[in-house]
Formats: C-alpha cells, sequence, structure tokens
C-alpha cells in the first residue's frame, strides 16, 4: 500500500533502525556518569550531536536534542522571549507557520505581549519587505519556517535574516520539513527540527542556538543538553536520528531530482485529469517532494477514506473533516480553494508505477465522492430567467455551499447575482475560490441573521 504522507512522518530510515538497534545495546548507561558504560555513552552522545551540528551547521556546542520538534519550537521561542524581556515583548510571525509556533504567539498575547502576523501571497510564500514592516522596536523575536508542511512552498529565509540582523532581531527558523533536504541558508539565530520527518525515530527534536543570541532557558534549571532539555536523554533515538540525517543528506541530491520529477508529473497531470482542481504552493521554489491540490465538489473527509480504500495513505488540510469545521490556516492565509484538499508527500525511494497507479485511480475516486454528494456534472448551462437567486445553505457543511451554488448558477442571466446564505466557515474561501476557477465575479459577502451571504454575479 503506497504510502504518500511523509510530510506528517518518513518511513524509518534503514540506517535509523540498525543504528537505533546497535545503540539498545551500547548507549543504554547515563552519558553524565564517569564510569565505562557511560563513557561510551558519553562518546555517542558527542558523536551524534556533532553530526547533527554538521548537517544544520552550527557549532556542536549550539545544538541541543529535545524530545520533539514542537518541544523545539516551544522552548526555543519560550527561551528567546525571555533573553530578550528587556527589548520588549512582540513577536512576529509568518501566518502559515506551524501551529506550535503560532500557539506560541498566542500564549505572548494572553501574557500581555503582543505579535504581528506577516501575510503570504497566493503561493504562500512571504515577502522579506512585508517581514521587515512587521518588526519594531520592541520586537523580541521574529520566526519563520524554511518550507511549508501543508504545500511545500519554500520561504525566503535568508532576505528576511538579513532584514532581522539590519533591525537587531533574532531570526527563529522552522526547519522541520526542509532539514532533510539541506541546509537553511542565511543568518539564522535559533533553528528547530525533528527526526521523524526526515526518516529518523520519533520523540527527537533539534534546537540550536547561535552564540551571542540572548537566551534564558525556561522552567527549573537542569545540569543536561546546557539546561535547555532537562531529563535522561533517548540516547539510543539521539543516535539513529543524527545517523539517519546524515544518511539521507547523502542522498538528498540525487532523490529530490527524482522526486521532484514525479511531482511535477501530478502538478501537471492532476488538472487534466480532474475537473475543477486547483494545484496549490509555490509551483517552483518548492520542496521536491510535496504536492497540495484542492477539488471543488469534494467532502475531503470522504475524499480520503475513498483513497486509503484504494489503498493509498494522503493527508489533507481540507476544512471538511471530522476533527475540525474550520479551514485551514494556511489555505486561509493563502486565500486558495480548501475543500477537497489533499497533499502528497513522497517519502524516500517512493517507486514511479505507485505514483502512476494514483494518477489512474484518482478520476474515479474523486468522481465517486462527486456523486455522493450531488455536486453538479456540468460546468455551465444555459442561463435562465431569474436575474438574482438566493441559495439557503445554512446549517449546511463543505462542500455543499459551492455546490448547492454551482447547481443554481445556470438559472442566472449574465450580469445577475447568485447569494449564497451560509454559517460554513469554508465558505469564505471556497465562494470567491469558486468565483475565480469559474471567471465569475466575486461581489462581496455582509452578514445575515445566522450566517454570512456570499453574493456572486454572472459574467458569462
Amino acid at each position: 500500500m503506497p504510502y504518500f504522507d511523509a510530510a506528517s512522518a518518513a518511513p524509518l530510515h534503514p540506517v535509523a533502525r540498525q543504528a537505533l538497534l546497535a545503540s539498545l545495546d551500547e548507549g543504554w548507561a547515563d552519558p553524565a556518569r564517569l564510569y565505562r558504560e557511560g563513557r561510551r555513552a558519553r562518546l555517542l552522545l558527542d558523536a551524534a550531536r556533532e553530526a547533527a551540528a554538521d548537517a544544520v551547521g552550527c557549532r556542536p556546542d549550539e545544538l541541543v536534542f529535545t524530545p520533539s520538534g514542537t518541544r523545539a519550537l516551544h522552548d526555543g521561542i519560550a527561551g528567546a522571549l525571555a533573553g530578550r524581556r528587556r527589548v520588549g515583548r512582540h513577536m512576529a510571525v509568518s501566518a502559515v507557520e506551524h501551529s506550535a509556533v503560532l500557539q506560541s504567539a498566542a500564549a505572548l498575547e494572553a501574557a500581555g505581549g503582543s505579535f504581528t502576523e506577516v501575510p503570504v501571497d497566493r503561493t504562500g510564500r512571504v515577502a522579506p519587505g512585508a517581514y521587515a514592516a512587521a518588526l519594531r522596536p520592541d520586537t523580541a523575536l521574529a520566526a519563520l519556517q524554511s518550507a511549508n508542511h501543508e504545500v511545500g512552498t519554500e520561504q525566503p529565509v535568508a532576505e528576511v535574516a538579513e532584514e532581522c540582523r539590519a533591525a537587531g532581531v533574532p531570526l527563529l527558523v522552522d526547519a522541520a520539513q526542509s532539514l532533510g533536504w539541506g541546509r537553511v541558508e542565511g543568518g539564522w539565530s535559533l533553528l528547530t527540527a525533528s527526526a521523524h520527518k526526515w526518516g529518523g525515530p520519533s520523540g527527537v527534536g533539534l534546537l540550536a542556538v547561535r552564540k551571542g543570541v540572548r537566551f534564558a532557558a525556561q522552567g527549573p534549571a537542569d545540569e543536561r543538553e546546557s539546561g535547555r532539555a532537562p531529563g535522561f536523554p533517548d540516547l539510543p533515538a539521539i543516535v539513529a536520528a543524527a545517523a539517519s540525517l546524515r544518511a539521507v543528506r547523502a542522498e538528498a541530491a540525487a532523490e529530490g531530482a527524482r522526486l521532484r520529477a514525479l511531482v511535477d508529473r501530478v502538478r501537471a497531470r492532476v488538472p487534466e485529469l480532474v475537473r475543477d482542481v486547483e494545484v496549490v504552493g509555490d509551483p517552483r521554489r518548492r520542496l521536491p517532494h510535496l504536492v497540495t491540490f484542492s477539488c471543488l465538489y469534494v467532502d475531503g473527509e470522504s475524499l480520503l477514506h475513498a483513497l486509503d480504500r484504494a489503498g493509498f495513505s494522503v493527508s489533507s488540510g481540507s476544512s471538511c473533516t471530522s476533527s475540525t469545521l474550520t479551514p485551514s490556516h494556511v489555505l486561509r492565509a493563502m486565500g486558495v480553494l480548501s475543500e477537497g484538499n489533499v497533499r502528497v508527500s513522497l517519502p524516500v525511494g517512493t517507486a514511479e508505477e505507485d505514483v502512476e497507479r494514483f494518477l489512474e485511480v484518482l478520476p474515479g475516486v474523486v468522481a465517486s465522492v462527486r456523486e455522493q454528494l450531488g455536486a453538479p456534472t456540468e460546468t455551465a448551462a444555459p442561463a435562465g430567467e431569474a436575474a438574482e437567486l438566493v441559495v439557503d445553505a445554512l446549517g449546511k457543511r463543505c462542500p455543499i455551499p459551492v455546490i448547492e451554488l454551482a447547481k443554481a448558477f445556470p438559472g442566472v442571466p449574465v450580469g445577475g447575482l447568485v447569494t449564497v446564505l451560509s454559517d460554513d466557515e469554508a465558505a469564505r474561501l471556497d465562494v470567491p475560490a469558486w468565483c475565480e476557477m469559474r471567471g465569475q465575479e466575486y461581489v462581496g459577502e455582509h452578514s445575515v441573521e445566522g450566517g454570512v451571504a456570499y453574493t456572486v454575479r454572472r459574467l458569462a
């Protein structure tokens, strides 16, 4: 069964498995002790730190291991903010950061601080100038991911780092998605990553803090990991994480080129095979293994289940899932279609025939889900007589409001209006996206009792 969700967790790399098993025998002792077993464990820990630091591009004494990438983000942000508390309590973040960063920013605000979200364009990329404009005299920290976890867009880290340097603000980079493919270039101040993203074991994160960055670790002091990651280290997992990072880096150039070609095929073929699809994310400045697209008139949860039954494990940032009734914050910030979202992220070693099989299966799966939901089968129909229609979709969830809009649209003449009433948050993205895909005019929205009215003008 093809697994296409490496952006969530990559399969354990063979080198990681070998290193893990070997270090279970050699690295079980306390590396802080002076006896033989402790010294042996310390040698393993030091070697893992040196290998990880080399991959990151920092000094070994600048890097510590944490229990997860999320923990590295939380601790990195908290320590940097505390270290610069005399400067101020403001933070700048992009609107598409990982939830761990946005939650830390929200916690800062709840504690009396503030943060600024830097907007992104429709590809999910920030403008360095916009980031510079968000920096203030009281900005203690800026945060920017190296590449987005949902759509794969790479960010201009080097340019933003230069803006931060000029303003005297440290930049924290979340490199979880990109570190397995290469170093993050530019003058960043702090960097975090997570081993399970590149084929290492789960439960190992990295936090690098450059010398000279003001940093005050939060919580009770601990003698381990420079006081920045308390507790007994999971040494076998750390050794496996470092070994697998070195291994994937050795393969990155060749495997990245191979996977990029497969992803290019998916990006080109999906809109040809399935009507009413929007491929999102930057088409060029992106991770080599990841592609995301959204399908009109599709329930995301049903689509993922249908693909799973067909033998494909994929992910989604769609609002149409059982876990949330709001759109992905990444898709919302980009202003792209959220319904029927599919993220395909290919693990190392993905076979070409598996990608071809996915492209063969996808059209039938999407058509089946659309049929179940009663989606329109034609993209256009002769106009009717009504100059204006109101479609009441209150109480109906994504993608039903847009399906009802599409069904009603043929009954409106050119120049006529259709107003959709909806209380589903996803409609705020999906109705304008439908208009752009259809070449129609999105007039705007206004509040009504029980929800929001979205008005569309027929242009053709």
